[in-house]
């Protein structure tokens, strides 16, 4: 199952690592994500970046999904960090690493075969800076998959409005050609480029905000509905909506600084 690895994470409580166990992990955004992306990593790559990692369950994905691949997660929290390397060890994952390193200076040039980068731009305050930075630590030929949030949620139930204002982004979101001008004019070529959280998905993440305030707030209520959710997103994975709550790219860095 997707996300077992933080069944030997010493951060969650033997309830919460049993229902994980039964039911996955209990975030719907999370999910939602993850299903959008993973179909997206895949091929080969000797080296991969996961950029602003988080609790590490991108990373881990990486690292099964590229096992001949050295993986590096970074973030900013070293705590989360700490957890992360303890979790990576007691899963055996000895080809994934992680490091607190900041997105913004990264210490890496033409490194990386494949970069993954989920909804970790809008923390950042220069983001352009922050997009340049990736393109520099990508080999030529090297691919980029980037999500992040759209800039319009749909609210209850069709009418579109501005995304959730969360503390510690620097903007709501992305528009679709706004988020792929800056992916261009950092000089990436891209092969892809969508919104995702089509309408059932972005529904049941509404409902998913309104129990847990983004706060993990009213935990056994979230726990009760969230299966009910979740299998409702499930349903609309694979759509394309004409606007939605987030966007998805797939780029690469040109093989020569020519490539058109």
């Amino acid at each position: 199952m997707i996300g077992s690895e933080l069944l030997r994470s010493p951060q969650l409580s033997n309830l919460e690592k049993l229902y994980i166990r039964l039911l996955g992990i209990p975030i719907s955004g999370l999910r939602i994500r993850l299903r959008r992306v993973l179909p997206h990593l895949v091929g080969k790559a000797n080296k991969v970046l996961d950029a602003g990692c988080g609790r590490g369950v991108f990373s881990y994905e990486l690292a099964k999904r590229f096992p001949n691949a050295s993986t590096i997660g970074i973030d900013l929290d070293p705590e989360q960090i700490k957890t992360n390397i303890e979790v990576a060890k007691e899963n055996q994952l000895t080809n994934l690493t992680f490091e607190v390193q900041n997105v913004m200076t990264l210490p890496y040039q033409d490194e990386f075969d494949f970069i993954l980068s989920v909804d970790n731009l809008e923390h950042l305050e220069d983001d352009e800076k922050g997009i340049r930075q990736l393109f520099q630590a990508l080999k030529h030929g090297g691919r980029l998959v980037l999500h992040v949030p759209g800039l319009e949620r749909r609210w209850f139930f069709y009418k579109f409005k501005t995304n959730f204002d969360v503390p510690g982004h620097f903007r709501p979101g992305y528009k679709l050609e706004d988020i792929s001008q800056k992916i261009r004019d950092a000089g990436f070529i891209i092969d892809e480029a969508y919104y995702t959280f089509g309408w059932l998905e972005t529904i049941t993440n509404n409902i998913s905000y309104l129990i847990t305030k983004a706060e993990a707030k009213n935990k056994i209520a979230y726990a009760l509905v969230f299966p009910i959710l979740n299998f409702i997103a499930w349903f609309g994975q694979h759509t394309r909506p004409k606007n939605g709550a987030g966007v998805l790219l797939l780029a690469r860095k040109p093989n020569t600084e020519i490539e058109p």
